[in-house]
């Protein structure tokens, strides 16, 4: 299957092809509205016929037509309508009576054939796996005979597809890098003692585009990038320890996702130009609007965030505080004494919180004295429970989980009264290396419980790509929490992946796992809300696949059924043919993710 195929096949003339009954419905109708009731009145039939399917359909047909009723539904709604600005049924009653409609792109017609393909039971069905279980009419020890030969055969199969890329813990990767560190004392003039001390990591942080390339080979686009960058001021900045973990040859992209984490693209820098004069305007997740005091936010009742230092030794392009982050270690990133104690003050004097997460900024890259002071001031407050650290440097210098910083934490874990727990930010198993293995060992003999949020961006969202990290993770002793869907920051609109595709990835991929590899959590930040968990389609409602292509959600407050609350957020997503556009010039076969249409 070809790029040019996708392009040329989504059409009015293809749509009317493949829909002759939308067609023959439209025609009978004698305006818009009316085909609207009659597209309403459709699923109700095909919803109602799908519970009696013929023999030899599954129960897979019948819960595809409802789920394309359901959403359709919500779509036809007059009050989605008006939050869309823009009407679905009439532009298919102008489709249907060949009267062009205006503006439709191919992402528009893609969705909408598959939508209502669907609708009728005529989506197109392709196997996640080579195996195909065939119901059988045995019983007792010869049926789980055959289910366990078939179980054999379908964990082989993601074996077979998780080995597509690579991990840091496969010899020939730590060989490689370890020649690659060699390499970079050369150029940094340092020693192997040096390189393995996290202050020198942190001393020699990265961000002149000439001197990294000595490093690590650099494509002409991302030098472009990194010295755009630095032109502009944009926080940049990359440890020694990181660079290590890239290839001398990226174009075989086992480290594609390690240099999309720290090197801007383009149109990052070009989305963040601004950004020196308009700071606010790139708060995405509204914090200024939950910030009840400086260094504080709060958006659930029983935790708050404390934000004590606002820098990280290595920036993460897609950032979601990338607004107010100076630079890498930035001088002036600690907050006064003043402002920290105002800070904890509040807290003290709201005992309802019971839970405070510390990051920034990442807070393990301040200087043991300051922050053996924050966890004291934290740790003094009688409610507090759980101390909740967020940091990424077990990735990005795993040398920093020293003794002194576990007798530190150590200090203020008390069993049965206070939990010490790490937050990282692993995005992909190309990042765990042995350091990580006993940096993690360290804090899990103290005592310390570590969790993983990975970030699903377009770089780390091939089939079992995050599947094959919670495997490495949990294998490592980290466990699976959280997996964001990338913000829709505009200015990270090349990281960002359609809603139902992470949904795909949480339905299939990660359901092949055991329970304690897979049983992270799913969300969508809303900006202002918090997380909206995406397990459970009841906390949104799709609301219209717009002209472009972009499906539009409105994501449901968390507290809806708690307490009376305003209208959701609406949110924009990403076209699902463009999606599959990317993924195939990437080398990936879209017929592989054929299901993706089918999860809203």
């Amino acid at each position: 299957m070809t790029t040019s195929y996708h392009l040329k096949q989504f059409s009015a003339s293809y749509f009317r092809k493949q829909l002759p009954e939308i067609v023959k419905l439209a025609h009978e109708c004698f305006s818009a509205e009316d085909f609207r009731l009659g597209l309403l009145q459709l699923c109700d039939r095909q919803e109602f016929a799908s519970a009696s399917l013929p023999d030899g359909k599954s129960i897979s047909h019948a819960i595809r037509i409802r789920d394309c009723a359901r959403n359709l539904r919500s779509m036809l709604a007059p009050r989605a309508e008006k939050l869309a600005g823009f009407s679905f049924a009439k532009s298919i009653y102008c489709i249907g009576r060949h009267k062009e409609a205006e503006n439709l792109s191919a992402d528009f017609y893609a969705d909408a054939t598959h939508l209502l393909l669907g609708l009728l039971d005529r989506s197109a069905w392709s196997s996640l796996t080579e195996l195909q279980c065939e119901e059988n009419q045995a019983q007792g020890r010869q049926a789980a005979v055959q289910r366990s030969t078939q179980m054999d055969q379908l964990s082989e199969s993601v074996d077979a597809q998780m080995r597509r890329f690579a991990h840091g813990l496969q010899e020939d990767v730590v060989a490689r890098r370890q020649e690659r560190r060699k390499h970079i004392c050369r150029q940094l003039g340092a020693s192997q003692e040096q390189f393995d001390d996290w202050r020198w990591q942190f001393d020699n942080i990265q961000q002149n585009p000439e001197q990294i390339a000595k490093l690590v080979k650099l494509s002409e686009t991302e030098r472009n990038s990194i010295r755009d960058a630095c032109k502009q001021c944009l926080p940049f900045g990359v440890t020694p320890y990181y660079l290590s973990l890239m290839d001398d040859r990226p174009e075989l992209g086992f480290d594609r996702a390690i240099r999309a984490q720290v090197f801007p693209g383009e149109r990052y820098v070009e989305g963040m130009q601004n950004c020196s004069e308009d700071r606010a305007a790139y708060d995405f997740m509204h914090e200024g609007d939950t910030s009840p005091i400086d260094l504080v936010t709060r958006r659930y009742p029983a935790i708050c965030i404390f934000k004590p230092f606002n820098t990280c030794p290595q920036i993460c392009v897609y950032c979601q505080r990338n607004w107010e982050i100076d630079d890498a270690m930035a001088a002036d990133a600690m907050a006064s004494p003043e402002k920290v104690q105002a800070a904890l003050d509040w807290i003290a004097a709201h005992p309802a919180i019971h839970e405070v997460l510390i990051t920034g900024g990442d807070p393990l890259a301040m200087n043991n004295q300051d922050f053996y002071e924050i966890l004291k001031g934290v740790a003094n407050i009688p409610s507090i429970e759980r101390i909740r650290i967020g940091s990424r440097v077990l990735a990005t210098a795993p040398m920093r989980i020293d003794d002194e910083l576990i007798a530190m934490l150590s200090e203020f874990r008390q069993p049965g009264r206070r939990q010490i727990a790490l937050v990282t930010h692993f995005e992909h198993a190309y990042e765990v290396t042995p350091e990580v293995i006993s940096a993690v060992e360290r804090l899990r003999q103290a005592g310390i419980s570590i969790f993983n949020q990975q970030v699903y961006t377009f770089f780390v969202s091939r089939r079992f790509e995050a599947a094959l990290l919670r495997r490495t993770l949990a294998r490592a002793g980290i466990e699976p929490y959280y997996t964001f869907n990338a913000k829709g920051k505009e200015e990270t609109s090349d990281y960002r992946v359609p809603l139902a595709r992470l949904l795909q990835e949480q339905k299939e991929e990660a359901r092949l796992l055991p329970g304690l590899s897979r049983t992270d959590e799913g969300v969508y930040n809303v900006p202002g809300m918090g997380k909206n968990y995406l397990r459970a389609s009841q906390h949104r409602s799709l609301v219209s696949i717009l002209p472009n292509g972009v499906r539009l959600y409105e994501f449901h407050p968390w507290e809806k059924n708690i307490t009376q609350v305003s209208a959701g957020y609406i949110g924009e997503d990403v076209p699902l043919l463009d999606y599959l556009q990317r993924l195939e010039k990437n080398g990936e076969n879209p017929e592989d993710y054929d299901s993706l249409w089918y999860y809203f």
